[in-house]
C-alpha cells in the first residue's frame, strides 16, 4: 500500500514553480495542470503538506491526499496540522 499525492492546478506553470522550489531543482513534468507522486512511507507527505500550506499564497495549486484506497482528502489551512499529526499517530515509525 502506498500513499498519493495529487496537485491540481487551472494556472499553467503553478505546479512545476512549486515542486522546483520545494525540490530545490528543476522537475520536469508532463502535466502543466495535474501532478500525482506515491510514497511507500507515508510519513514522507508531511513535508510536502508543510510546505504547501506554508505557500499556498504563493501558488493557485490544490492538494489532495489518498491514504486509504479509493478515498481522497483535500488538503487546506484547516486541517493541514491535523492531517500531518494524524500521519505521525497512524505510522509512528
Amino acid at each position: 500500500m502506498y500513499t498519493i499525492v495529487n496537485l491540481y492546478s487551472d494556472k499553467k506553470g503553478e505546479i512545476q514553480k512549486f515542486l522546483n522550489s520545494f525540490y530545490d531543482t528543476n522537475i520536469d513534468i508532463k502535466d502543466e495542470f495535474k501532478w500525482e507522486n506515491k510514497y511507500h512511507n507515508s510519513v514522507e507527505i508531511a513535508d510536502i503538506i508543510g510546505t504547501f500550506i506554508d505557500n499556498n499564497d504563493k501558488y493557485k495549486i490544490n492538494m489532495w491526499i489518498s491514504l486509504d484506497t479509493g478515498t481522497f482528502i483535500n488538503v487546506n489551512d484547516y486541517n493541514a496540522d491535523e492531517i500531518i499529526r494524524y500521519l505521525y499517530e497512524r505510522y509512528p515509525y
